[in-house]
């Protein structure tokens, strides 16, 4: 389907965004269509793919029209639960491609963080048709690029920024409550909608049955002597994720992890017996950024697991459903998204603890800790996440890197390495 004219509509530079869209399918093509032995539950996401800024946003548009309102979220401490329990939609926003960097450079220094450019850039360039239907964008106060990056962006779109505790302290718990309690107050104001325990359980309900799915998805690739799927797959599922109606991704997700869990009775595996078992952690990989799966996956690993934003970090932990009063109600959801451990935290030893326990879960022959340049806080942990590692005999190499493809025969030829030292 044709969607140029709706993109003109919403105000869209179409001219540029032709050349992202005739970028994308050979890439997709060489990177996950030449796969063999898929789950045929990935049509569903390579499907979404092919359409990404047209499907999703010609939906979103259709229900602006009935009067909902988008929220576009720029990470995963932002409730979902809140906005859907006002009849709001929660849509991720672009940000994963060196195509958004140059725009984002027009208004941010060079020396930041690719992600934070390219989704300034991908909001002034006007190519991102998921910034044209937002109706408020949500930030969030986790890193100074992205702080910044908001105060920019609010003198031309309308921008909320909750404010997140740096530490992790009973009283920082109290804090993320009240600020999730504000937060509610301006969607009530936002959708005309108030906010009900009712309605709030029931969003709390639809975001954990989402998370349960996924999380299905993930435990079958926990089996110790089978990969049902490959990291691309898992990672692609868990991108889009972010982006679609939350009871479609619980049903598609459930069915993609039936398939996995029969594949693993059977010993159906994407890769060859004695493949290196890796997890990535570190920074999130924003679609469409497959580069360093892809560079894994053709080396000689498997990815089994990701401790990042765009992996476990997004799916673990649900959120209590028993709560007596509306603030005992979002009490449990700050309690929820207060166990993420992002790199924002000090002290954080609870990431290190869990990329531990994953390594052990995931039955992982090796941890690669990857830093997107100028990424300060994860690029600072990095090395107690590899001073823990290498105490718990674990083998972890660190990488950084960004969204140019320059360095790739760099890092493979670092990760082959890595692959015949385990």
């Amino acid at each position: 389907m044709d969607y140029r004219k709706m993109w003109g509509e919403l105000g869209m530079d179409v001219e540029t965004h032709d050349n992202l869209c005739a970028a994308l399918p050979p890439a997709f093509t060489e990177i996950y269509l030449s796969q063999k032995n898929r789950p045929e539950g990935m049509g569903f996401w390579d499907m979404v793919v092919a359409d990404i800024h047209g499907i999703r946003p010609a939906e979103l548009i259709e229900e602006r029209k009935k009067g909902r309102k988008v929220f576009g979220t720029f990470c995963l401490y932002v409730p979902d639960e809140i906005i859907i329990a006002l009849n709001g939609i929660v849509t991720g926003l672009c940000g994963g491609s060196e195509f958004w960097v140059p725009d984002g450079e027009k208004h941010l220094p060079k020396g930041m963080c690719p992600l934070v450019k390219a989704s300034l850039g991908a909001y002034y360039g006007r190519t991102c048709p998921f910034f044209r239907v937002t109706d408020l964008f949500v930030g969030e106060t986790t890193c100074d690029g992205k702080k910044k990056a908001y105060e920019i962006m609010s003198q031309d779109a309308p921008v909320y920024v909750i404010d997140m505790p740096q530490m992790k302290r009973d009283e920082d718990v109290v804090k993320l409550a009240r600020e999730y309690r504000k937060f509610a107050s301006k969607c009530e104001i936002v959708t005309g909608n108030s906010l009900t325990i009712d309605k709030l359980n029931e969003a709390i309900r639809i975001t954990n049955n989402k998370r349960k799915a996924m999380q299905r998805v993930y435990n079958a690739r926990k089996n110790a002597d089978n990969i049902p799927i490959s990291g691309k797959d898992a990672l692609l599922m868990t991108q889009i994720a972010f982006f679609d109606d939350p009871v479609r991704c619980a049903q598609m997700c459930d069915k993609l992890a039936d398939e996995l869990e029969e594949r693993n009775r059977r010993g159906v595996s994407v890769f060859d017996k004695g493949t290196k078992r890796i997890m990535v952690t570190g920074t999130p990989l924003a679609i469409p950024n497959w580069k360093l799966h892809h560079i894994i996956e053709t080396s000689g690993g498997a990815v089994v697991c990701e401790e990042m934003c765009t992996g476990v970090r997004y799916i673990e932990n649900l959120v209590d459903e028993d709560g007596g009063s509306l603030d005992d109600v979002i009490l449990n959801l700050a309690r929820r998204y207060m166990k993420n451990n992002c790199s924002c935290f000090t002290p954080n030893p609870g990431r290190i603890e869990d990329i531990i326990r994953l390594a052990e879960e995931y039955h992982v022959d090796g941890v690669i800790d990857v830093n997107l340049k100028f990424c300060t806080t994860f690029d600072t942990e990095g090395i107690l996440v590899e001073k823990a590692l290498k105490e718990a005999g674990i083998k972890v190499l660190g990488i950084e890197t960004d969204y140019n493809d320059g360095d790739s025969e760099q890092l493979k030829t670092r990760i082959q390495a890595f692959f015949e030292m385990l």
